[in-house]
């Protein structure tokens, strides 16, 4: 399939907050009107696409329909040599995977990193998702750092 990798415009938020819908991972997006997920994803949107440091990218099929999306967050980093770049999130949607769609993203966001002079890429990825069960960030060359441990704070009901 002949995808393209784009920036991430505010007409493909419906898109975007139907893909997370129809994921069913979130128990905030499941439960929540539609119109507050588009709310709040245009919102986030507009704060990602105000300067440089984000980005998003859609993978567009030829028909126009959003199959996945990605976004990246660019961080200085006084330990590292250039900038850190954190992949938050990277979802496909169930009929698109497996055709190399997720890679695709990955692969544009390593281009971008490169040519922004980063140090490295990172991510969080639960064990119990398919995609670490898949083994799909290992088999596009990311490792597993067994000597890191995640931590997380919860601050109120937010998720």
């Amino acid at each position: 399939m002949n995808i393209r990798i784009r920036k991430a415009e505010a007409t493909d938020v419906p898109a975007i907050a139907d893909l997370l819908k129809s994921l069913g991972l979130f128990n905030h997006i499941n439960v929540e009107a539609v119109s507050t997920s588009q709310e709040r994803l245009l919102k986030h949107l507009a704060l990602c696409t105000s300067d440089d440091s984000h980005l998003v990218l859609v993978a567009q099929t030829p028909g126009g329909e959003i199959a996945g999306y990605c976004a990246v967050h660019w961080l200085p980093s006084f330990i590292l040599i250039g900038a850190e770049g954190y992949v938050s999130e990277l979802f496909i949607r169930d009929e698109f995977r497996g055709q190399g769609i997720g890679g695709q993203l990955l692969e544009t966001v390593k281009t971008e990193a490169l040519n922004r002079g980063c140090s490295r890429l990172m991510l969080f990825n639960l064990r119990i998702r398919e995609s670490y069960k898949r083994q799909f960030y290992a088999k596009h060359g990311w490792e597993e750092r067994p000597d890191a441990a995640n931590f997380v704070l919860q601050l109120g009901n937010r998720s």
